[in-house]
């Protein structure tokens, strides 16, 4: 008999029956309720390489009338609002025609055919190339090389390969009207192979042989998509499996045809509203239910940011993704799906995200102008030349070499590469960026807030404090002597920490102890007296302070009161004294007590205190702090995470909740807040390494592109061949890859130094 079936004769019990649970209604004004409301189509795309493919799929949703658009290019989730104006097909064939590939999201990944990866077009491409380019290398010369015949045989491979990805890319982004780098790659080497073909064809070739160019041009880009592709695949793969470790199951109870209770193993997404579920002290709430029997205390910190575990008895609700830490209950499920506290959360962080803007990288925007450009420099240039001149072929061999010389190899190497070995160095010190946009996004962080459960702190507790009051006066040894006795028998988390830091030899005998649910620990001694600790519930007769964790009585009179607190990630102040070291702000937001959070933030050294905040509250103050200057926030629970997608950058730690994982930018996988300095420094190194391969790539072809295209011609009869223009380029991308190579031997500085 399947679960099912039992779930289906479970139906007819009246205890079914007498707890028939209403899924909470949310109020209709709130954002979460309109996030309900919305149907958002995501879908995969496949054969996104950078920024300006994620902004051409970006900008023609928009154009054709779809809300709330949003792209990444390095998991190839594209995600929007569609208000009934286009049909899904219309939308699909539109993606297509730009050239990318719109998969289902639930289809099995296919494998790719050959040719279908930047890799296998490299590895193809590079045989052929090499060979082209082995006269290059001193005592190298094969004399067979020389024949323009066999060049062009050698050669032709490489450009239909080339022209297969490039060319077919350049041709739909033109026909869409939105040209992308590949157009200048197609143009580049189609001009180069052009130009030798003309040259074998008109008997000319010792003027026209530059196959090597078209080749070398088509390699290294392919090369280049390879390096960024590979990295940005690489941080992915290993966030999925954090993500993926974390798998919630959920106990159901059915009952057979004599009403005998079965227990069965399920996946919380197969669960039902009014399904029966036990779960044990230890375990994770599956989903969101009611407590029907039974008593525990429960660890809400990853949803609300309390630290101290809460007592849930009959009729109170459990919300899903909290964590048992005493206690067994039998719930009824209340909500699942998109009703659960869960997928409200979920749904603000896709709102988050959906209203931050897709960044372009450097290059990317410089080449939305860069094309135009250097096409109307290169008409301008056959135009001038043929009219001053008189010479078609003078003028087409000046437009051609300006075409060459422009090429965008080094461009395309600029950013892939150092973004390459960046992502690289930064994983082999336990940092994970989701994508390559973080480590731009590093470099102009100004603000960092901190939530405080798991963050700041480990989530285990230490005394903090204690007093010792009372009518009946007792040596402070001797009330830790009888706060160890008593707690020694209970296994709630506060309880193990006392047990732990006041163990004592000589502890009290009991004649009677019980644990009292939602009262504590109650315990009689050989001569009758009565002990208990317990909650504020025991002591609320004797005191009107209300904060304390546990109140220790005796017969009935208070001896004093203890409290714990979360202990202090050891390396939490150093990070914040770095931070303050470089001139960037401190926050601490939190949704625990504000007591509690000033207590931390004044040990720590923080700036600024804002306590007692939900995931809405929170999601409102980063919004509004990212919009006055850059801001990145460190969290782990899932109270978190609209506020992670909300910040310039969300930074999340490797034991934080799989949402918090899922929604953050970067995951610091070593334990701890240690490698968030090297994550600042390393992104701004990296973005500092982009930016002098820009340079290069730009001042190379500012420099050249007037020489290629006959200024200095009447001045001194100067011209520049295409086969220099090749060696130009060949040696402005040697440099561009040294320069990222650097970053490989970067070497991090301790906290508190200002040149990290």
């Amino acid at each position: 008999m399947g679960v099912e079936e039992l779930r289906l004769k479970d139906l007819s019990l009246p205890l079914r029956l007498n707890y028939s649970l209403q899924t909470p209604n949310l109020n209709p004004s709130t954002p979460m309720a309109y996030l309900y409301s919305m149907e958002k189509i995501a879908w995969r795309v496949e054969g996104m390489d950078c920024n300006t493919c994620a902004l051409h799929i970006h900008k023609f949703l928009e154009k054709k009338g779809m809300q709330g658009v949003q792209v990444n290019y390095a998991t190839g989730n594209v995600s929007f609002d569609n208000p009934g104006s286009q049909s899904e097909n219309t939308l699909v064939k539109g993606i297509q025609d730009l050239g990318y590939e719109v998969v289902e999201h639930r289809r099995e990944k296919i494998r790719k055919p050959w040719f279908k990866s930047h890799l296998q077009r490299f590895w193809f491409c590079f045989p052929f190339t090499a060979v082209l380019m082995s006269h290059m290398i001193p005592g190298i010369h094969l004399h067979f090389l020389m024949n323009h015949w066999v060049q062009l045989a050698i050669t032709l491979p490489v450009y239909i390969v080339g022209m297969g990805y490039f060319g077919r890319s350049a041709w739909k982004s033109i026909r869409n009207a939105m040209p992308n780098m590949n157009v200048l790659i197609t143009i580049g080497a189609t001009a180069a192979f052009v130009y030798s073909l003309y040259g074998s064809l008109t008997g000319q070739p010792e003027k026209y042989l530059f196959y090597e160019t078209a080749a070398t041009i088509l390699t290294l880009v392919f090369l280049g998509n390879y390096l960024e592709e590979a990295s940005i695949g690489s941080t992915q793969r290993e966030l999925n499996k954090l993500v993926k470790s974390q798998k919630v199951m959920a106990t159901m109870i059915a009952f057979d045809d004599q009403h005998q209770e079965q227990l069965f193993q399920i996946e919380n997404t197969a669960l039902h509203v009014g399904d029966l579920i036990l779960i044990k002290s230890g375990e994770q709430v599956p989903i969101d239910c009611k407590v029907l029997w039974g008593d525990v205390h429960v660890n809400e910190a990853i949803l609300t940011g309390e630290s101290a575990p809460i007592h849930k008895q009959k009729k109170d609700g459990l919300i899903g993704g909290s964590l048992i830490t005493d206690g067994t209950v039998k719930a009824q499920v209340t909500a699942v799906g998109a009703d659960t506290v869960l997928a409200g959360i979920i749904q603000l962080v896709k709102q988050a995200q959906g209203e931050k803007p897709p960044i372009q990288q450097l290059a990317d925007r410089i080449s939305a102008v860069f094309i135009p450009v250097v096409l109307g420099i290169a008409a301008l240039t056959f135009t001038l030349t043929w009219i001053l001149k008189g010479e078609f072929s003078q003028a087409l061999l000046n437009s051609i070499a300006v075409l060459v010389i422009a090429c965008p190899c080094a461009m395309g190497l600029a950013t892939p590469a150092a973004i390459a070995v960046g992502l690289g160095r930064a994983a082999r010190n336990g940092i994970l960026f989701r994508n390559a946009t973080s480590l731009e996004l590093f470099k102009s962080i100004r603000r960092v807030v901190f939530d405080k459960t798991g963050t700041l702190t480990t989530g285990k507790f230490e005394i903090a404090q204690f007093k010792v009051e009372g009518d009946e006066k007792v040596e402070e040894v001797e009330f830790k002597r009888i706060a160890y006795s008593l707690e020694k028998y209970s296994n709630h988390p506060i309880a193990v920490c006392i047990q732990q830091q006041w163990k004592s030899a000589d502890e009290i005998r009991w004649k009677q102890i019980e644990e009292v649910k939602g009262l504590g620990m109650k315990a009689t001694d050989a001569e009758g007296r009565t002990y208990i600790a317990g909650s504020y519930k025991a002591a609320a007769e004797l005191t009107t302070e209300v904060d304390h964790n546990v109140y220790i009585l005796r017969d009935g009179k208070l001896l004093g009161w203890i409290d714990v607190k979360d202990e202090i990630r050891p390396e939490a102040k150093s990070v914040i004294e770095h931070l303050h070291g470089r001139g960037i702000k401190t926050v601490l937001l939190s949704g625990d007590r504000r007591s509690k959070c000033e207590s931390l933030a004044k040990e720590l050294g923080i700036d600024t205190v804002i306590a007692e905040q939900s995931p809405e509250q929170k999601l409102e103050k980063i919004g509004a702090w990212s919009a006055e200057k850059p801001t990145a926030m460190v969290g782990d629970g899932i109270n978190d995470a609209p506020a992670l997608a909300k910040a310039t950058i969300g930074i999340s730690l490797n034991d934080a909740s799989q949402i918090a994982m899922q929604t953050a930018q970067v995951v610091l996988m070593n334990q701890g807040l240690k490698n968030l300095p090297l994550a600042l420094g390393l992104g701004r190194h990296t973005f500092l390494t982009i930016q002098q391969n820009l340079f290069w790539a730009f001042a190379y072809n500012a420099a050249l592109i007037p020489i290629a295209a006959g200024v200095l011609y009447p001045v001194n009869g100067l011209l520049l061949s295409p086969m220099l223009g090749a060696g130009a380029m060949a040696l402005s991308s040697v440099f561009v890859l040294s320069n990222a190579l650097r970053l490989r031997f970067y070497t991090p500085v301790t906290f508190g130094n200002d040149k990290t």
